[in-house]
């Protein structure tokens, strides 16, 4: 299914009928970065989302929620601001998040409830509102802004990511993209984490809701850089179906192509943050096979990623393999210690739960480039689930050292 997909650029306008775009409106101490981000659709769109599953909700995710529902959602702008996430800030911090969104609908002519606010940054503070009002009335969404959005997203990243894919549904062609943010915090139950996708698909909202939560439980669920999730997790996808297809739902022609290209965008995305994590060096993925469940692949893959001995022997480039099993072991799944094979790369070192015969330079050499694979066979079944992580370097109690200052 994936070669049917065409990489693209444009991200989050690649499809037509959206629009974005950037600015510094002075929330960030670094003066002239960028920490408000608008992405506004040119018509009302339906919407699909998720968040955080934390007890201690931010704002923003809120206020969301609230307006999905109020719209029947059916959404036509976000408005995100970097630097701070107006999380713990009790009523003030609410009354913010929806002038936010009053503020941008004044703006461009729309209900309040059609718009959604993100926030992302450092927890307890007030949002600047003046700040942001003054960014809202100058920011100039453009029809290629992009790559401008994946960057004003932006908190501890170091980079962008961003990605589009184009295919076809029937006769009609179909445009998919987005940008993701996140670093820290990256241990998603829906790091810290923002996702915003966009398609031109014509769509029936439940259906979309429900491969949505799909792609996310086989992609930024699967993700760890330190087993922290955040307050603040948003994934939003909005669909304006001006590519005039049927509207896809169960049943109907051309749903399958559009689920496997939302798997395949929501992947790539997480597998750029994992790369990105605060201080990483490599990107680990951990393929687990041969579980009783689904669910015992999820939970083992997700164990090892999460471990932080082997996250640092990763670091390292020590191909301690006693840091996996002891992972696998501690994550609670069903199998049977004499049956557990791992494998770093092509390199088996475990075979029936012990030692196998390898070289422990091939075994080393396997951790010298920036993607370590890691194979785990659990001899309990047929189930499998993909994983992605990273080291754990000094660099990440550098960030989160003077995170506040």
């Amino acid at each position: 299914m994936a070669d049917a997909l065409r990489a693209i650029p444009g991200g989050a306008t690649a499809a037509p009928g959206f629009r974005a775009g950037a600015m510094s409106c002075g929330i960030k101490s670094d003066a002239g970065t960028l920490d408000l981000a608008l992405l506004l659709a040119d018509r009302p769109c339906v919407a699909a989302a998720t968040f955080t599953s934390s007890r201690t909700p931010a704002a923003p995710v809120l206020v969301c929620r609230e307006h999905l529902a109020a719209a029947g959602e059916r959404m036509q702008a976000v408005i995100i601001n970097s630097g701070n996430a107006n999380c713990s800030t009790g009523a003030q911090g609410l009354a913010n998040a929806r002038q936010m969104a009053a503020l941008t609908a004044a703006r461009f002519g729309l209900a309040s409830e059609q718009v959604c606010v993100s926030s992302t940054g450092i927890i307890g503070r007030q949002l600047p509102l003046e700040k942001i009002a003054s960014g809202i009335e100058r920011i100039e969404p453009l029809a290629d802004g992009g790559a401008l959005f994946a960057q004003g997203i932006l908190t501890t990243d170091t980079r962008p990511k961003t990605i589009a894919v184009e295919f076809t549904v029937g006769d009609h062609t179909v445009r998919l993209g987005g940008s993701t943010k996140g670093a820290g915090m990256i241990y998603p139950n829906m790091a810290t984490m923002l996702c915003y996708l966009t398609t031109d698909a014509a769509v029936e909202q439940g259906w979309l809701q429900r491969v949505l939560r799909a792609a996310v439980a086989d992609s930024f669920n699967m993700l760890c850089v330190d087993g922290d999730m955040s307050t603040n997790d948003t994934v939003l996808v909005l669909a304006n179906g001006l590519a005039g297809n049927v509207p896809l739902a169960d049943g109907v022609a051309g749903a399958e192509i559009f689920a496997a290209a939302l798997r395949h965008v929501t992947r790539e995305l997480a597998r750029l943050m994992a790369r990105d994590g605060e201080g990483a060096t490599k990107m680990q993925e951990v393929q687990v096979t041969g579980a009783a469940t689904d669910a015992d692949a999820r939970r083992a893959a997700r164990s090892v990623t999460n471990y932080r001995l082997w996250q640092c022997a990763m670091a390292g480039g020590d191909p301690n393999w006693g840091r996996i099993v002891a992972a696998v072991g501690a994550s609670g799944v069903e199998f049977a210690h004499e049956r557990l094979a791992i494998a770093l790369g092509d390199v088996w070192v475990v075979r029936h739960g012990i030692a196998a015969d390898y070289d422990q330079a091939d075994a080393k050499a396997q951790l010298a480039g920036a993607d370590v694979l890691v194979r785990v066979d659990l001899g309990a079944g047929q189930a499998a689930a993909t994983a992605w992580g990273c080291d754990m370097t000094h660099g990440y109690i550098d960030e989160n050292t003077t995170y506040t200052r």
